[in-house]
């Protein structure tokens, strides 16, 4: 994508400069309340306008289709964080656009994992054992089947925008220093594919990919370890920089999060009997890979 330098303010519009000569959005003049995502999308209209440039100059600049451009400016579609990290960088908006965006996709989050999502946002280690894929190595197609397959009766523009803040959650992985993350996945969400043998042969693909990060570790708990005291749910524990931990567990349509000490002890005792018992991670990305395979014959 072409890089341009900070655009001058178009005469007649207020703006705010901070330090580093990066160019504010200015709020809106009425009394209306906004959404997050409306914020957004009034921030992209108003820097673009100030720029002084059209959507399909825009849409030439940046190499983003001109009609995609149009539905993020008039709050119809909730963008991937790299779309936000490139037009902060095409504007010379530091991490405006991205941080708002952040606030859109917590807007759409269902209102029982906003709290997680908090916890999970500044966890520095996670511990998960998962009997579903976890929504942090999920491909974008796959995302797309499982949110579809919900009960929730969303519109196609819904559903994208369910679909765009799960895989923009995926952001965290990108920092540094990176969360340190190990995911044991039972076995049974490695049997379970997608209708659609592309849609789940990159999903599997994505996991090794993902495992060969130095942050990430990959174990697979199999049907021979039988019964086990985390069975019939997900468990995640999130450990913050000072120390402290939560708990989640998560079932069918059902999530609780702890904080006391006591119990998040106990979920963690359980969690590292389930490690011993799963498969080493060389192991885990071998069942992976002999997966992939027999699906692909």
């Amino acid at each position: 994508m072409a890089r341009q330098k900070p655009f001058e303010a178009t005469p007649g519009v207020a703006t705010a400069t901070d330090n580093n000569g990066r160019t504010h959005v200015p709020e809106p003049t009425d009394d209306t309340t906004q959404s997050a995502g409306e914020t957004l999308a009034y921030a992209l209209l108003t820097l673009r306008e100030k720029a002084n440039k059209s959507l399909s100059q825009l849409a030439e600049d940046t190499g983003y289709d001109r009609s995609y451009l149009n539905r993020l400016e008039n709050g119809q579609r909730l963008s991937k964080p790299t779309v936000m990290e490139d037009l902060d960088s095409y504007y010379g908006t530091g991490t405006l656009l991205f941080k708002l965006w952040k606030h859109a996709r917590d807007d759409v989050i269902v209102d029982r994992y906003k709290l997680f999502m908090q916890y999970e946002e500044g966890a520095v280690i996670m511990h998960k054992y998962m009997e579903v894929m976890p929504g942090l190595l999920q491909t974008e197609d796959y995302a797309r089947v499982v949110l579809s397959s919900a009960q929730n009766r969303w519109s196609p523009e819904e559903l994208e925008e369910q679909v765009a803040a799960r895989v923009g959650r995926q952001e965290l992985l990108r920092r540094t220093p990176a969360p340190n993350v190990r995911v044991i996945l039972n076995e049974s969400v490695l049997r379970r594919p997608t209708a659609d043998p592309k849609t789940w042969a990159d999903q599997l693909t994505h996991l090794v990919e993902a495992a060969d990060r130095p942050a990430i570790v990959l174990q697979v708990l199999p049907f021979s370890t039988g019964v086990h005291d985390l069975l019939g749910g997900s468990l995640s524990l999130l450990w913050q920089a000072d120390g402290s931990g939560v708990a989640y567990l998560e079932g069918n349509k059902l999530g609780q999060l702890t904080e006391d000490p006591q119990a998040v002890a106990r979920h963690r005792l359980s969690y590292d009997r389930v490690r011993d018992a799963a498969l080493s991670p060389s192991a885990s990305v071998d069942f992976v890979r002999k997966i992939m395979e027999g699906s692909s014959s």
